[in-house]
């Protein structure tokens, strides 16, 4: 069950009315696993592409080849957190394949933030 915190968590976000210094991983984290309790996968992903390059445009991030919006991240966490389940937030924020350095286990620091890779999925 989502405590009622992680909620007003995805509300901010999703009205754009979160503070920038509040959009952290733990935070997409929440997003993500919202979305995910009322979507698919592929919908949630095809959610947040477009709400987070929304987000970065009104809080002032370039969505470019190097910065902003990030499609393979963005899809390893979206799998990440469809792979636990119906967990709570605690269990997504314990899970090893939601740490934030997690996608360096299966592809190197050039590859993950090329411009290919902000783009699109890179398997």
């Amino acid at each position: 069950m989502l405590d009622a915190q992680w909620s007003v968590t995805f509300e901010a976000f999703h009205d754009r009315t979160l503070p920038k210094s509040e959009w952290t991983h733990r935070a997409h984290l929440v997003v993500c696993r919202v979305a995910l309790s009322t979507r698919t996968p592929t919908e949630t992903v095809d959610y947040l592409r477009s709400a987070i390059r929304t987000y970065n445009e009104v809080t002032g991030v370039e969505n470019s080849t190097s910065s902003g919006y990030h499609e393979t991240l963005t899809r390893y966490f979206v799998d990440a957190v469809a792979s636990l389940g119906a967990s709570d937030m605690d269990d997504v924020f314990a899970s090893p394949r939601c740490e934030a350095a997690a996608p360096l286990r299966y592809w190197s620091r050039t590859r993950l933030f090329s411009p290919a890779a902000r783009a699109r999925w890179i398997e």
